[in-house]
């Protein structure tokens, strides 16, 4: 499978919410147990902690994979 890249979380978020059945964004806020306005700081501010981002993975009905990506390469350092 072809990997993609994405310049933020954000937009990668919104990807995957339109995959997953267009769940809005209140909806995503409400399956990881935080109001729609927490949620869009997030999104605005594009500060999401990895524990967030567990959570998304979950409320996505999916798992969460972070990789260091070599710049020269472009291969996993692990």
């Amino acid at each position: 499978m072809a990997e993609t890249n994405h310049t933020n979380v954000r937009e990668y978020i919104n990807l995957c919410r339109v995959k997953c059945g267009n769940i809005p964004e209140a909806e995503l806020a409400r399956r990881t147990g935080q109001t729609p306005q927490n949620m869009n700081n997030k999104y605005k501010r594009n500060t999401f902690k990895v524990s967030e981002l567990e959570k998304i993975a979950e409320a996505l009905d999916a798992n969460l994979k972070i990789q260091f990506i070599k710049k020269d390469s472009g291969e996993p350092i692990i």
